[in-house]
């Protein structure tokens, strides 16, 4: 039996599994009088859940209590169901509880200071606002777009240059994984330079999140491309494939210089 049919019953019922968690943190939290604001970003915010999503939670906390709610970060989410493990580190303000329902939940702690309006907070999830703190971080979030600076433009090039040149070495040595591991990097650098050419602020480097699949954001031509960009541990299909690469880093490169150049006073 393998792994997708001895899970099939199990999977049919996350989405009731995780609404059934989102009920019980939310009335924990919402009856905390330090808690000032409870909400959702990612999917859940984004209202694109598939059975898989995770729960990307976010709590306003207290100043006065912001640190003792950080540092009880497990204990908080041990509350709120059977947890199979944590990803945590203790100086972090989140803490990731994986509970044995398959459900993932993501609790990020913050002070009122640290709501800044951005392009990560333009699509929430508000449980919990009594003093209007998310709904106005919201409205400012939703002015603002992406424009890729020039220096954000010159690190990426400069990195794509680096994996190239990086991916070649560890071809020539039969450091295979450590290869393909450049070449991955050289298809995600593709797919930031598409979305700074889009306009659409790139994930975190090294997070595939959305970039393939039903929810992905890029376009038919550019999935294809990535499909193309498969390789097999071959030598010469890498260099195959790094080679066939560069053509649209040329001209995503030079797209990116005009969009620069015309924004310039």
């Amino acid at each position: 039996m393998g792994l997708e049919t001895k899970n099939i019953e199990r999977n049919t019922l996350l989405t009731k599994h995780r609404q059934e968690l989102m009920d019980i943190i939310e009335l924990d939290l919402i009856n905390d009088e330090n808690v000032l604001a409870v909400f959702y970003g990612g999917s859940i915010g984004n209202e694109e859940t598939d059975l898989y999503s995770d729960m990307d939670l976010r709590i306003v906390v207290k100043d006065e209590v912001y640190e003792e709610y950080r540092l009880n970060k497990k204990q908080r989410a041990s509350n709120w169901g059977n947890v199979l493990f944590y990803e945590d580190f203790h100086w972090a303000n989140y803490s990731t509880a994986h509970y044995r329902s398959f459900i993932k939940v993501d609790s990020f702690y913050y002070k009122t200071e640290q709501m800044k309006p951005s392009i990560w907070t333009q699509k929430l999830k508000i449980v919990h606002d009594p003093t209007g703190l998310i709904h106005g971080l919201l409205t400012k979030s939703a002015a603002l777009t992406y424009s890729p600076t020039i220096l954000e433009i010159e690190h990426w090039r400069t990195k794509f240059f680096a994996y190239l040149h990086e991916a070649y070495r560890r071809v020539m040595r039969k450091e295979i994984y450590y290869a393909l591991h450049n070449l991955d990097n050289l298809r995600l650098s593709m797919i930031t330079g598409w979305y700074m050419e889009a306009g659409i602020q790139p994930n975190t480097f090294g997070d595939w999140a959305k970039l393939e699949g039903d929810r992905s954001k890029l376009s038919e031509r550019q999935l294809s491309l990535l499909i193309q960009w498969h390789s097999s541990r071959e030598k010469e299909e890498i260099l195959t494939v790094m080679k066939n690469i560069i053509p649209e880093f040329i001209r995503v490169h030079k797209q990116l210089c005009e969009q620069r150049r015309r924004r310039e006073p």
